[in-house]
């Protein structure tokens, strides 16, 4: 495990825990992942929260003492994550003054119910910056139309953005070109850039999930030369969208990007990359793969835990980020040639990540709704 943590480093890549949740941060769990450096940043999300608090006892102490303040469900929940965030970012806070605010950060996010509304968005990440009150939090807002100006104004306000569910290139030129926005708003207001950290999470496994189900369906009406062209292509889909991604953000942030070079004057970091949805849907590709094939400089791998695990088990520790980059050019001409319009697979993978996110979260409510009663009663 040390010789791959040391590899990743080498590399550029830092591994993020895609899950958060109360036992963790009490039994010492997660600490002694963050000591022995296995992860540099925490990832969380509606739906780690709805299993962290719904699915467990743990909170129910903590419930019951805010029930008896006399609080919405709305502020339980805020409360309730708030403490977890707020845990979690002390112990990555070493981490986080140690790379000058490289690594070390711990995301939350807006609520999911307001994906489509922009001052809504804009309004509650300014209030859950606030709330937290660490400088390695990250708010995550979603890369809908919607969360763009959000997220130019929120970072223009000097606040850390974990930009999520990505699901195309075109999104991802735009979701950079708001962070660009953002930094160069806040140098014309006459304030300072350097502190201000961002992450663009593309969501790779749900790709795969999608188009290989597209495939599937399109395979019996083929012809003959159609059918190699669609069998060569099951489990292609989601790694070469990230590798295209990658091919696009260093049109944006490397060397000869005059754009980010003027900002780079002002003390502007990068936008990394963050690989997101890392484990494998499929049970037939190998549990590591989006790991293995996403490895580069400037990136971030937030990873579940069982897909962790794995990875530490018997990961392949290499850079393979810009490594067959023309095959993803072809896979993705293929698609097209095959009729899969991925445009329309990024929209509709975006509309079901979001109403799977305001699902988790009406549940969680729900949730908590029913054991806030149990304690007036």
């Amino acid at each position: 495990m040390t010789n791959i943590i040391g590899e990743l480093k080498k590399n550029g890549q830092s591994i993020w825990y895609d899950n958060i949740e109360r036992k963790l941060l009490e039994d010492g769990t997660l600490a002694g992942m963050v000591e022995r450096g296995e992860i540099r940043g925490i990832t969380s999300n509606p739906s780690i929260f709805n299993n962290a608090i719904s699915n467990s006892s743990d909170y129910d102490q903590e419930i019951e003492s805010l029930t008896k303040e006399g609080l919405s469900r709305e502020d339980v929940y805020e409360q309730l994550a708030v403490r977890d965030i707020q845990r979690a970012a002390d112990m990555f806070l070493p981490l986080y003054q140690e790379t000058n605010g490289g690594d070390g950060y711990v995301s939350l996010e807006v609520s999911p119910f307001m994906a489509h509304e922009t001052e809504k968005t804009i309004q509650d990440a300014k209030k859950l910056w606030k709330m937290v009150n660490r400088p390695n939090l990250m708010i995550k807002i979603p890369a809908t139309i919607e969360g763009l100006p959000a997220i130019t104004e929120v970072i223009a306000a000097g606040i850390n953005v974990n930009v999520t569910l990505i699901f195309s290139i075109t999104r991802y030129q735009a979701v950079m070109d708001a962070y660009l926005t953002g930094l160069e708003k806040r140098i014309r207001e006459g304030k300072e850039i350097g502190g201000i950290a961002s992450v663009a999470s593309f969501f790779i496994s749900r790709i795969d999930a999608k188009v290989d189900n597209q495939l599937t369906d399109l395979l019996p009406k083929a012809s003959d030369i159609e059918q190699k062209i669609i069998n060569n292509l099951f489990g292609k889909a989601a790694l070469a969208s990230g590798k295209l991604a990658f091919d696009a953000y260093e049109e944006i942030f490397g060397e000869e990007a005059s754009r980010f070079t003027a900002l780079v004057k002002s003390g502007a970091n990068k936008q990394r990359a963050l690989w997101a949805s890392t484990s494998t849907k499929n049970p037939q590709y190998p549990d590591t793969m989006y790991v293995d094939e996403l490895i580069g400089p400037d990136t971030v791998n937030t990873v579940p835990p069982k897909t962790l695990v794995a990875f530490f088990d018997h990961g392949t520790v290499e850079r393979s980020i810009d490594r067959q980059v023309d095959e993803a050019r072809l896979a993705f001409e293929n698609l097209a040639k095959v009729g899969i319009d991925m445009e329309q697979v990024a929209e509709d993978l975006e509309f079901e990540g979001v109403k799977s996110f305001a699902d988790a979260f009406t549940s969680l409510l729900d949730s908590l709704q029913a054991r806030m009663q149990d304690f007036q009663s």
